[in-house]
């Protein structure tokens, strides 16, 4: 999976965030541990601060990385922050407890800004071109091998929503008010979120640390019965 993003200015500072593969990977790892139906069980990773650690013009409290005139080229923008010691680029190696094997890639200093997922099975291949409103879709290729196609043999549209994050935002609030009034099973638990934040941390741990191979340590029996649905 590779998702081009860029960055807030409380970000680029490690000692706010740990790193970008925790602040803002923790969000797709997650999805993978959701589509894969398993967690990540050891990671390796690698990555560096090739890019905005280049830039020079840095302004305290001004935030000007948003503006068309200024934001471009990568090496030409102004007006970052101080600090800036988290990697613009990560690369990262996943293996879950079911066997499924993941990539997932941040790039923070690409043109675009959208989240790409791609899945390979048995069975054949599917990915997601755009993640917003209006202009999502969802390709699949499950008629057998063939030379390149870019159309795919399946086309489905991602489903419009009212709210922030694609109608995610108001799905979110709503399960979770209908659990605090009814109680219940819930679509997700605690541990997943905590999988998805201990990948994300060993991840980076792994990349500061020569890409040595790290185990990420599930929760206890305990915990994880008492959160299971």
């Amino acid at each position: 999976m590779e998702k081009p993003l860029a960055t807030t200015m409380e970000d680029a500072d490690r000692r706010n965030t740990t790193g970008l593969l925790l602040q803002k990977g923790a969000h797709d790892l997650d999805v993978i541990h959701w589509l894969a139906g398993s967690r990540t069980g050891l990671v390796t990773a690698m990555g560096a601060l090739g890019v905005y650690g280049r830039v020079e013009d840095r302004s305290p409290g001004l935030d000007e990385r948003f503006d068309p005139e200024r934001n471009w080229p990568p090496l030409g923008q102004r007006g970052l922050n101080p600090v800036i010691d988290v990697e613009d680029l990560s690369m990262v190696l996943m293996r879950l407890d079911n066997g499924v094997q993941a990539s997932y890639q941040q790039c923070h200093y690409t043109p675009d800004y959208w989240r790409n997922y791609t899945v390979i099975g048995t069975e054949g291949r599917l990915e997601n071109f755009g993640d917003h409103r209006g202009s999502s879709v969802v390709r699949v290729w499950n008629k057998g091998r063939r030379d390149y196609d870019a159309d795919g043999d399946l086309v489905v549209a991602v489903p419009e929503a009212e709210g922030g994050h694609g109608g995610a935002d108001r799905a979110l609030m709503t399960e979770f008010l209908r659990f605090a009034r009814e109680g219940g099973a819930t679509d997700t638990s605690p541990v997943a979120a905590r999988d998805a934040v201990a990948a994300a941390y060993h991840a980076t741990m792994s990349l500061r640390s020569g890409s040595a191979p790290r185990a990420v340590p599930p929760v206890s029996p305990e915990i994880s019965a008492y959160f299971a649905i």
